[in-house]
């Protein structure tokens, strides 16, 4: 892992200007997924659902 410091102004730019893109990109994912109402009620769904218990934990379905 190489340290702050001893980046180079251009790989520190390059590193900024990445980490924001893809944090843009991921909020306006977000936002369109939490604006459309099919999603919004798959959450409620799994959320009942979780809560009813008639989930399986990922270690018993994948067996790890």
């Amino acid at each position: 892992m190489t340290a702050v410091k001893d980046l180079t102004i251009e790989e520190l730019q390059t590193l900024i200007k990445t980490t924001v893109e893809e944090t843009m990109q991921e909020l306006m994912e977000d936002l369109l997924a939490l604006n459309n109402p099919t999603y919004l009620a798959s959450i409620e769904e799994a959320r009942k659902d979780y809560q009813a218990g008639l989930v399986k934990r990922f270690e018993d379905v994948f067996r790890v």
